[in-house]
């Protein structure tokens, strides 16, 4: 008996030992990615970055604290919003809210798309929610891919009719009817189990899970989602009057919004996501001739305020983390 004890303590022992393994791990990896992408940036020389910096004297108290006000709201409305749409499971405190959303995406920053933000957030809760919350968490996205979408669509249209760029309005007009025929035809009849969008999720499946929401909770999730998207445009905003960019206030919000939703399309590694949105933000405010070293410093600080400093605070959540055994 004694023998036996001893035996299923070790295995304890070695389970906890492992699992923290695992826990370093993920932690190490956000870090060192951040690091690498801060110190051998491809496309924006990190010396280069602290030498602009302090010519334009932005590195002050204020501008500081003011930047790091509008993330931390905009992480904020994010664990609010997950804590509205996890009430329909369960209630939620604000402060796990946000745990669970820094964690989550300290967990998810290497991985494509952040995709692994769904796994994540679901280990916080018993198995038998866990696919309510892979829904929950995909509703929450698609209501942010829904605000960057509106935004999105109103800024390109007023870029190209503004700087007359070369685009053929019939085939944009084609592409958008085949496109949303496309999407119809899934959405409608993609039962199988090959067209999941998540694991255990059809369109037909999100359909009806979807359904059986409150329709205040998809109100509130919209509207949330709306906010946090200002929140993080005119913070984009600021960031381009400190760097004294000539541009009116209109073509600003026009350049951010478009390089938004064409960053939504192009499936990236979230580490990588700096570099994509700096070369559509550089090809975008070269119709203004911006300096293309400032719009990368600003998408570079725009990266660090918003995803490299709250995966940070989130690598102590992720230590702290202790699964949910719960069946």
């Amino acid at each position: 008996m004694t023998k036996h004890n001893s035996m299923s303590t070790l295995r304890i022992r070695l389970k906890q030992i492992a699992f923290m393994a695992v826990k370093l791990a993920i932690v190490f990896a956000a870090g060192f990615f951040i690091y690498q992408k801060l110190i051998h940036n491809d496309i924006l020389d990190f010396d280069y970055f602290m030498e602009l910096l302090h010519k334009k004297k932005l590195v002050t108290i204020p501008n500081i604290l003011l930047l790091l006000s509008f993330s931390v709201l905009n992480w904020g409305i994010e664990s609010f919003k997950w804590k509205i749409l996890v009430r329909e499971i369960k209630p939620l405190s604000f402060s796990k809210a946000m745990e669970q959303s820094l964690g989550s995406l300290t967990a998810s920053i290497i991985t494509p798309n952040r995709i692994g933000e769904y796994g994540a957030k679901a280990m916080y809760f018993p198995k038998l929610y866990r696919k309510k919350i892979l829904g929950l968490n995909l509703i929450g996205n698609l209501a942010q891919l829904t605000a960057t979408i509106v935004f999105g669509i109103v800024g390109l249209l007023y870029v190209i009719n503004s700087y007359k760029l070369p685009v053929s309005y019939y085939r944009m007009l084609c592409f958008t009817i085949l496109g949303t025929l496309l999407i119809y035809f899934i959405y409608n009849y993609s039962s199988k189990k090959k067209y999941t969008i998540v694991k255990g999720y059809s369109f037909s499946k999100l359909k009806r899970f979807y359904n059986t929401l409150n329709t205040e909770t998809i109100i509130k999730t919209v509207l949330l989602s709306l906010l946090k998207y200002g929140i993080f445009a005119h913070q984009f905003y600021f960031l381009i009057w400190l760097f004294g960019i000539d541009v009116s206030y209109i073509d600003a919000m026009a350049f951010i919004t478009s390089m938004y939703i064409l960053v939504s399309v192009i499936p990236t590694i979230f580490i990588l996501d700096v570099l994509v949105k700096g070369s559509i933000a550089v090809w975008l405010f070269n119709f203004v001739d911006a300096n293309e070293f400032v719009v990368l410093a600003i998408t570079t600080l725009m990266w660090l305020f918003n995803f490299a400093f709250p995966a940070i605070v989130g690598s102590y959540f992720v230590l702290q983390f202790k699964i949910n055994t719960e069946s």
